[in-house]
């Protein structure tokens, strides 16, 4: 399982949801160390790091089979470098079909979430990717219980519900 997102994304047929909740992951990236270091997107896809290309391609077909891509992201304010990073390279994840939205952890405070970050794909999966306290990726598990699937469905709906569109959302 080396590539289980995807691998969930090819297999979807209808929806593709990812929950994000970290302040911070993979804080060795030498991308966000470029952007720490002043290189900016600017909104220019030229300007994206290589690997954007791959994923950027996914999400592109992915979303040109009908599949609708949500992405929300739980955010501590005021918000950490990664997070401004993330919000500066978002752009991208727009403009390959994905919607995106940001929620400030302080209007999350009553929805019951899961423990950790998440991709649902058709109400039918949900894969848990799990980190270690300085955000590098230890483990994945998918889940299929019904269970499962009815919880991540309410904890994502809610959040989506609250959250600010992107374009709408400004780091603080």
């Amino acid at each position: 399982m080396k590539y289980p997102v995807r691998e969930g994304l090819a297999k979807a047929q209808h929806s593709a949801v990812h929950l994000e909740m970290r302040d911070i992951c993979t804080p060795d990236d030498p991308e966000f160390a470029s952007w720490r270091a002043g290189n900016r997107y600017d909104n220019d896809p030229t300007k994206l790091p290589d690997y954007w290309g791959s994923w950027g391609g996914l999400a592109t077909e992915t979303t040109a089979r009908g599949v609708v891509i949500r992405r929300a992201r739980i955010v501590s304010e005021p918000v950490t470098d990664y997070i401004r990073y993330e919000h500066d390279m978002s752009f991208a994840n727009v403009a390959a079909g994905e919607l995106v939205r940001w929620l400030p952890r302080r209007k999350a405070a009553d929805i019951p979430l899961p423990g950790t970050d998440l991709w649902m794909f058709d109400r039918k999966s949900v894969l848990f990717t799990y980190f270690s306290g300085a955000g590098d990726v230890v483990d994945r598990e998918w889940r299929a219980e019904p269970a499962v699937i009815e919880f991540v469905s309410l904890a994502f709906e809610a959040v989506w519900e609250r959250a600010t569109p992107h374009e709408e959302y400004k780091p603080v």
